[in-house]
């Protein structure tokens, strides 16, 4: 009897104890379960992203309106532009700066900047090879260098982070807040203000020269002269012709000039920066091939 008892209380001990292990295994795999979900932020619903998300939409929306209507496209364009410092804002209050809001807030201005001269070029074809040299340039520079500061500078680093022993311009440029806001709020200013002189100044767009209804046809003047019924000239309102006269004098032009003479210089300037930024990350990328190979025993001597 006393051994039957013995082997029933071992089992039944054996049992709770199987019980409680069971218990702190669950205990355990929630523990780990939760550290996991931790680590698994849905990085594309932080703030950050959210409002990149927002400039996206908005910069669309400019590209719809920007053929006729320039009043709501500039607006639009300016909100997305302004947005880009309050997604920074927002990282460094939310404790969410990622690498993936990095890239998209670069790819999102590269664009945006890009689809407006890519407007102006058609706008201004004689000029066409001028604003194609422009994006080439914002595109190229700024692709090397984040390519050069993910190769050579290591997984994690931010392109922002420059040294100054590297490059005293590039690193004012990144590393103070102000400069960085004012060279790209000013750039995309300039590229607005000529934007809204396509659509206004008789001086760059000749085309915006009408005859004076009831007048001689060899008559022109300036400014906001009454256009015949589109229909009556043109087969298709989609037309070439069409979409020139609908645009045609929609707005005085003399704020557009004061816009373009006060952000041209920093627009310069923002130019050079790029053309800097080119130069040092080409010469950083050519170091780092040097040092491999040195490292591999190149260049071989040849018997």
């Amino acid at each position: 009897m006393n051994g039957v008892r013995t082997r029933k209380q071992a089992k039944d001990a054996k049992g709770e104890n199987g019980h409680a292990n069971g218990n702190t295994a669950i205990r355990d795999l929630k523990r780990t379960t939760g550290a996991n979900s931790v680590l698994t932020e849905n990085i594309f619903l932080f703030w950050p992203n959210i409002i990149g998300y927002s400039r996206i939409v908005l910069a669309i929306a400019s590209l719809y309106y920007m053929p006729l209507h320039p009043r709501t496209c500039s607006g639009l364009y300016s909100i997305s532009c302004l947005l880009d410092a309050l997604d920074g804002y927002a990282a460094r209050y939310f404790e969410q700066s990622t690498q993936f809001g990095a890239v998209l807030d670069m790819v999102t201005d590269r664009c945006t900047t890009a689809c407006l001269l890519v407007f102006l070029s058609s706008a201004w074809p004689r000029w066409a090879l001028l604003f194609q040299c422009l994006i080439s340039l914002d595109l190229a520079s700024h692709y090397m260098h984040m390519y050069a500061t993910l190769t050579m500078a290591g997984k994690g680093r931010s392109h922002k982070k420059v040294d100054e022993n590297r490059s005293r311009i590039l690193h004012l440029y990144y590393t103070n807040k102000s400069v960085l806001f004012a060279f790209c709020a000013l750039n995309e200013l300039f590229f607005i203000a000529l934007y809204l002189l396509s659509f206004s100044s008789p001086t760059l767009s000749p085309s915006l020269l009408q005859p004076i209804p009831g007048g001689s046809a060899s008559s022109l003047q300036p400014g906001n002269p009454a256009h015949l019924v589109p229909s009556s000239l043109f087969a298709s309102p989609y037309s070439a012709g069409a979409l020139e006269l609908a645009r045609a004098n929609k707005m005085d032009s003399f704020v557009p000039w004061v816009l373009a003479g006060i952000s041209f210089p920093v627009m310069a300037g923002k130019q050079f920066i790029n053309v800097v930024q080119l130069v040092k990350a080409s010469r950083w990328l050519a170091e780092g091939d040097n040092a491999t190979r040195r490292a591999q025993g190149l260049p071989r001597k040849r018997n």
